[in-house]
């Protein structure tokens, strides 16, 4: 766990050695962890930037914090930090999904085609096998849509397992709701198995992956599937959207950690709940978003103005603002 707030193994052991006693030396916790001189100054130097490890008002020596100060406060600190990847990430949502439609039209163009489209299932079922079977480095995948259904994730477990056998990295990221689906954690269990990696968000701009940064793959219409796919090959278009992956990528859970709440109580898709209907989203447009059946969204809903003590939709919101729990 507490490599999550930026200590590796060595500054780890040393922490705890430390708490035991921080009157040993350099030599000493060496011998103690078989250390080398120098990995015990590097875990010492990590620890003091990281406020675990102080000096004394008179001399040198170097004792550690109070844990339950010092490590809470870097535990706040990385949900700070997350915060603000996921605030990045809203920002340049509604931008990156008016970049994906200008370029998807510009298909049309006789004389500039920056975009290949594809109709109907099998066709860009065969085309996303055809660019897996030719990737040599990785796979980037946003999965929308909540729950996926165990035939359709039985027909990928082939090719998925041919493209890690390969060596290539494959990374997906889920809505948070998958969490609740027996059926699609089994499948991202087996994937992680083989050494896939997998990670959920509240929500998800679109549904997309990514070949070897070089190819996207999207849909041609979000809100019609019939229209089939279309593949992006332009590269401010596949690096500007891949960027928008690794900063969703930064701020996903591993699909194995639990449902931490924020120091306002509030879970991820709780909060992202109340940006979107605070963005005017109905109440089936945001649990289309997130992944979630109308009526999860509506119990959510009544839990969340129960919490705040609101007897209305609009005193929720007022109260939302007051609490600043957005």
């Amino acid at each position: 766990m507490l490599d999550l707030l930026g200590l590796d193994e060595q500054a780890a052991a040393v922490y705890e050695l430390m708490l035991v006693n921080h009157a040993w030396g350099v030599a000493e916790i060496g011998r103690r962890l078989k250390l080398s001189t120098a990995e015990v100054r590097a875990a010492l130097e990590r620890l003091t930037d990281l406020r675990l490890l102080r000096r004394c008002p008179r001399g040198d020596e170097l004792q550690p914090s109070d844990p339950a100060l010092g490590l809470r406060e870097l535990l706040n600190q990385r949900k700070r930090e997350l915060e603000q990847h996921q605030e990045a990430v809203a920002r340049c949502e509604a931008d990156m999904a008016e970049l994906v439609s200008s370029y998807s039209k510009l298909y049309a163009g006789p004389r500039h085609r920056v975009a290949e489209q594809f109709i109907g299932i099998d066709s860009v079922q065969q085309r996303i096998g055809e660019l897996a079977a030719a990737a040599t480095s990785e796979c980037l995948t946003f999965n929308p849509g909540g729950a996926q259904s165990r035939a359709s994730l039985e027909a990928s477990k082939p090719l998925d397992r041919q493209t890690l056998a390969r060596g290539v990295r494959m990374r997906t990221v889920y809505l948070d709701s998958v969490r609740n689906d027996a059926v699609t954690t089994e499948y991202a269990e087996w994937l992680t198995e083989l050494g896939g990696e997998v990670r959920t968000v509240p929500s998800l701009p679109l549904r997309m992956i990514i070949f070897d940064r070089e190819t996207v793959i999207v849909p041609a219409d979000p809100d019609n599937t019939r229209k089939g796919a279309v593949q992006l090959t332009e590269p401010g278009v596949v690096v500007g959207l891949a960027g928008l992956f690794d900063q969703m990528w930064a701020s996903a859970a591993p699909l194995g950690a639990g449902h931490d709440r924020d120091d306002r109580g509030l879970t991820r898709q709780e909060k992202e709940l109340l940006r979107l209907l605070g963005n005017g989203l109905t109440d089936e447009a945001a649990g289309k978003q997130l992944g979630l059946s109308l009526r999860t969204v509506r119990r959510m809903m009544a839990d969340l103005m129960r919490r705040l003590g609101a007897s209305s939709r609009f005193e929720a919101g007022l109260r939302t603002a007051q609490r600043q729990w957005l």
